[in-house]
Formats: structure tokens, sequence, C-alpha cells
């Protein structure tokens, strides 16, 4: 199998009309489609590869930049991705989610996550509403506690909320390695339904009792940064993928440092951001094909750690 970088991956899909799937003869995704993994409060099962819109979606009403979005969505739909990830610290891109996928006649496919990032009862209630008009749901999927904003006054709405059915599921999140204990404690104490961090092949710090902890207590993973952003890509810049890789269904660097996080079934779900649809298709293949054993995943740190 020929691998391909992400940026000769990029030059392929030049001229690719939209809506139109790249061709299984360069990208061959596995016909038992995309890898799932149980939610365990529910056992509903989530495909394992899903989209952040931080910064990618911030665009406005801005038509030229809203079209890219479109075929992001489209692309991820045909190839069987549902979690949307948004925030309103994210700018106009719950607006943006809401309006396309409304546009599309796609809005009932996806799983849509977004969080609460304010503090005070009313005011997390107001935020929450807004977010939820802005994304066009009556219910939402996810609301997550932002980076754990006022989180034991958000708690409580988010339980009442979950039990009348305006959310189905609940969570809390952070992005940096200085969170991880807390995070832990609070799956420990108060069983949420997902919990998200920043998880990487090189910022591993979750896999010392992170992500053993959410699994233990039943709590559903999102990973966040899954490219250290963007460093990892800037540490291979101009470096061939080993030869290996095509044993692991490897054929971009993306797909590489994505398979080494959703090998670990801790994880239900990664979430790298993109506006660009060759960029979305390259990382959801990531989530079919082989996956890494546990030598594989250390033999691919040990050849990252010596380029």
């Amino acid at each position: 199998m020929k691998t391909y970088s992400r940026r000769t991956a990029s030059k392929m899909m030049a001229g690719i009309s939209a809506g139109t799937i790249l061709s299984p003869m360069l990208f061959s995704f596995d016909s038992e489609g995309i890898k799932k993994r149980p939610i365990p409060s529910s056992g509903a099962l989530l495909p394992i590869v899903g989209l952040g819109t931080w910064q990618s979606f911030d665009v406005g009403r801005n038509t030229q930049s809203r079209a890219p979005l479109k075929e992001v969505l489209t692309q991820m739909k045909a190839l069987g991705g549902k979690m949307i990830d948004s925030s309103p610290m994210y700018g106009s891109s719950e607006q943006v989610v809401g309006d396309l996928t409304q546009k599309l006649h796609i809005q009932d496919h996806f799983f849509y996550a977004t969080k609460v990032w304010t503090s005070g009862r009313q005011a997390g209630i107001d935020q929450m509403q807004s977010s939820m008009r802005k994304m066009k749901r009556t219910q939402m999927d996810l609301m997550q506690i932002h980076n754990l904003v006022d989180w034991q006054t958000q708690l409580r709405t988010l339980k009442a909320w979950k039990e009348k059915g305006t959310i189905r599921y609940w969570g809390i999140t952070h992005y940096t390695n200085a969170s991880h204990d807390r995070l832990a404690s609070i799956i420990r104490t108060e069983k949420p339904d997902f919990v998200q961090f920043n998880y990487s092949i090189n910022q591993r710090n979750a896999e010392k009792r992170l992500l053993g902890t959410a699994k233990d207590h039943g709590t559903a993973v999102i990973i966040n940064r899954p490219y250290d952003g963007g460093a990892l890509f800037r540490k291979v810049r101009g470096k061939e993928l080993p030869s290996w890789c095509k044993d692991l269904d490897i054929t971009s660097w993306g797909q590489y440092f994505l398979k080494y996080i959703l090998a670990n079934d801790a994880v239900n779900c990664a979430i790298p951001g993109t506006s660009k649809p060759h960029h979305l298709i390259d990382n959801m293949k990531a989530g079919f094909g082989k996956l890494p054993k546990e030598v594989e995943r250390q033999k691919m740190i040990d050849f990252l750690e010596r380029l």
C-alpha cells in the first residue's frame, strides 16, 4: 500500500467537486465502516472520529468561508461521522453548525456536543438555551462544563436537565495536563457521562491515571488537541512515514497520530478540528481499518522520538 503525507493527500483532493467522496483507490475505506464504541452510561454506539469546531467554524455569515464547511459536514456524514463538538467560547461556531446542518437537511444525523462556559446558575441556563437555539436543537446530545468553570453550580442544572430530557448526557472538559488529576477526582465522585481532555502521542500524561479512571467509572472519553496544537505536524514536516505503517492501514501522518490515540480502548472519540474537506476525509480514515496493538503503539512512540 502506498502511503501519502497530508500535503500529498491535499494535492490529490484538488479539483474534486463538492459532494464527491475521495476515491477508494486512493484512500481504501474499510467496507465495514467507521469503528464505533459504546457510551458506557447508555450503551449507544458512537463513531470514534468526530469534529471539533474551535477556530475552524468561527466564520460568521461569510458565504465564501462557509462553503468548505458545508463540504466538511457533507463528507463527514457520508463517512459515518457523528460527533460535532462546539462551545459558546468558539465565537460563531455554534451558529454556523446549526445553520449549515439545517441548510443541508442533515441536522438530525449528528451527535451534537457543546458547553456551558460561565459562572452563576441563571447565566449558565441562559447561555445553554442560547447554544441550543444557535445549534437548532430542542434536545442537546451532550452538554459539558467547559474547563470546569463554576462546575458545581452548572452540574446541578445539567443533572436536572438530563432528568427531564433537555439533554441526553452531561460532561466535563479541560485541555491541560495540569487539569487531569482534578478531572479524575470529579469522575470518581460525580460519575459524568463524558469527560473531554487533551491527549496525543507526544502528550501522554492522561495515560498515567485519567484514562484508566474514566474507563473504571464508566465515563466516555472525548479527546481534544490530538495533534498537540499542530506541534506534531511541525515535527514531521518533510519526513516520510515508516514503511511498516502500511500494516496498520496508515497512509498519512494525521492517521498515524490519531490511530495512536484511538487504539486506547478507553477513548470513545477524538475530535480533530478542520475547515478543509480533504483534511476531514484524512482524519475520518483513522477510524477505519486496523488499530495498533500495544507493542505497535510503543514502536510509533519510539520512531517519533528519534526524528
